[in-house]
């Protein structure tokens, strides 16, 4: 008597939550949105039945349609589940010792943070001694389009997520009268951040704070954390800070990896 492995009886009794499973994963896996004839072509699925359950996933945002290039790629409600898988504590615990190591080198503080819709959300703060409080404390929510983390992750992103993030002016809230108030201007901040390899803040999340970040990718290129440092004053060396903060963001992609 043969026995049909668990997955398969799931597989048969739900068909329709499994595949929907398959082609997440699928989406996850690629570099960059694919079209619906590829998907269906790779799972091995009948088209029809690809861009029913494709649209159904875009109605909730797990999926977008980039409509100009008929491809689908990861919405901002999958982007949020990954976070939260991070915020289970694998991400925090992995990079709370390495958070805490760049923050005693450079003797300034330093948080993780991952994205959540068009927030960051912050799993690990290392506050310096003797300086001031921060607005990043675990578990702040901060505009991600003024924060270097936001900005580090935002750069990772493909542009049409980003361009669902931002679709208009009204999606840019301020703090203090400084950073980006229309895509045009969020999309050339991220071309720079790409070619210099870190993103940078001064004045936009508090008066008087400058921060550098930079992304964290899982093993699919996906941005899922950054690392950054926060500080006061302009005495600093940015580039310097930026070194450490990348090389720190790298030994948690490879932690991430093992």
């Amino acid at each position: 008597m043969s026995v049909i492995p668990d997955n398969e009886v799931a597989a048969a009794q739900v068909p329709a939550a499994h595949n929907t499973l398959r082609i997440l994963s699928y989406l996850a896996g690629r570099p960059a949105p694919v079209a619906a004839s590829a998907i269906a072509r790779e799972l091995e699925l009948p088209r029809s039945t690809v861009y029913h359950l494709l649209t159904t996933l875009a109605a909730h945002g797990f999926v977008l349609h980039m409509k100009e290039d008929r491809r689908w790629g990861l919405g901002t409600s999958a982007f949020e589940l990954a976070g939260g898988y991070a915020r289970q504590q694998p991400l925090a615990r992995i990079g709370r010792p390495l958070v805490a190591a760049l923050s005693d080198r450079l003797g300034e503080s330093t948080h993780l943070a991952v994205m959540s819709g068009g927030d960051v959300l912050y799993i690990v703060e290392e506050r310096a001694p003797r300086r001031q409080a921060l607005v990043t404390d675990v578990g702040v929510r901060l505009p991600a389009h003024l924060t270097a983390s936001g900005r580090a992750m935002l750069a990772a992103l493909p542009r049409e997520q980003v361009r669902a993030l931002y679709p208009s002016a009204s999606a840019f809230p301020d703090r203090t009268g400084r950073g980006p108030r229309k895509p045009s201007e969020l999309r050339e901040l991220l071309r720079t951040v790409r070619e210099r390899g870190y993103a940078t803040e001064d004045s936009e999340v508090a008066d008087g704070l400058r921060s550098v970040g930079a992304v964290v990718r899982d093993h699919a290129g996906w941005p899922v954390a950054a690392v950054a440092v926060t500080w006061a004053g302009g005495e600093l060396d940015e580039r310097i800070l930026a070194d450490a903060v990348i090389e720190t963001a790298s030994a948690l992609e490879s932690r991430l990896k093992r």
